[in-house]
């Protein structure tokens, strides 16, 4: 990996400072870009006003961006930023990114396609002294300013075969057939959660180093879910706190529907490496039925394609340049 250097220092008028490598940090952010030009500046920008009232220190891991995204970090500084090996994945790029997370309080791993609002890191840390969460998730805005539903449940069978079938149709059905977290309640008051979507999470940072490092086997996809069970599994708590907010402006590195396929390939890897090949491979028959129902759409179609057809999973997207 390459550190690259900052081009000039931040301007003072844009915020605080941030935490340099060898001082004490309340919180390590953790971002990995890949093609994030259009939205890496917001969300530093927003991270300096936080700066004014805690201590950050920012890490970017780019998986080698080709839009100008590196050059766009360099203008700042204080910003920790570094290629990667290639476009190793996202798990292996929050990983990579560890390594330079130094002495820190927390670590909080955002998406690039994200801003921060104003006092939502210092809510998260709160959340973390009053709960004792070993992570807290926000409450996270769409573009629209509307809240986005971004708590889960731990994926089941029951709950494959009845998103399979309902969708987000019938939304206060019981939560034994839904892994979606549905109804503006459940986002209007902090409690406890199973997991929410990976774009932002504040983890306390006994937690991570117990926890360990994100599993690279998911590149893309699952890799949170995966991450969240294994924090719930050391016994610790995650908490939702609808008080710290950030806008997210989805999919911000981008989709197609080779991801949208990986991303179901994905949910039936996550279920067979922690279940056996009789539940895993019913699973898989309720993810190919979530497809099957909707396959007049060509991303959906392709998708069921890549289900059914085992062999064709290592064609999927998957990390490249890596050593």
């Amino acid at each position: 990996m390459t550190l690259i250097e900052g081009a000039a220092p931040h301007s003072p008028t844009t915020g605080a400072a941030f935490a340099g490598p060898d001082t004490v940090a309340e919180v390590a952010v953790v971002i990995v870009t890949y093609n994030s030009a259009a939205d890496i500046d917001h969300l530093i920008v927003s991270l300096r006003r936080e700066a004014q009232h805690s201590s950050i220190r920012v890490i970017v891991a780019d998986n080698h961006s080709v839009d100008g995204t590196l050059e766009i970090v360099a203008r700042h500084s204080d910003v920790i930023a570094f290629r990667t090996a290639g476009n190793i994945g996202y798990a292996a790029g929050i990983n990579a990114a560890r390594e330079h997370v130094g002495a820190a309080n927390s670590i909080l791993v955002l998406n690039p396609d994200l801003v921060v609002e104003r006092g939502a890191i210092r809510a998260m840390l709160d959340r973390v002294e009053y709960s004792a969460a070993g992570v807290v998730v926000p409450r996270i805005l769409e573009d629209s300013g509307t809240t986005y539903e971004s708590l889960r449940r731990e994926p089941t069978l029951s709950r494959a075969i009845g998103d399979a079938l309902f969708g987000s149709r019938l939304p206060a059905r019981p939560g034994s057939l839904s892994e979606m977290v549905y109804g503006r309640a459940a986002y209007r008051g902090a409690h406890t959660a199973e997991w929410a979507t990976g774009a932002a999470l504040l983890i306390r940072r006994d937690v991570a180093d117990l926890v360990g490092g994100w599993d690279e086997r998911f590149f893309l996809y699952s890799e949170e879910v995966d991450y969240f069970r294994r924090v719930r599994d050391a016994g610790e708590v995650v908490w939702f706190d609808p008080e710290a907010v950030v806008r997210h402006s989805q999919g911000g590195s981008g989709t197609s529907a080779a991801l949208m396929a990986l991303m179901a390939v994905n949910r039936v890897r996550y279920i067979e490496k922690g279940h056996g090949s009789a539940y895993a491979g019913a699973y898989r028959l309720a993810v190919i039925l979530h497809e099957l129902l909707r396959s007049t759409q060509p991303d959906h179609r392709l998708a069921l394609r890549f289900l059914i057809r085992r062999q064709s999973w290592p064609s999927l997207p998957r990390p490249t340049g890596a050593a």
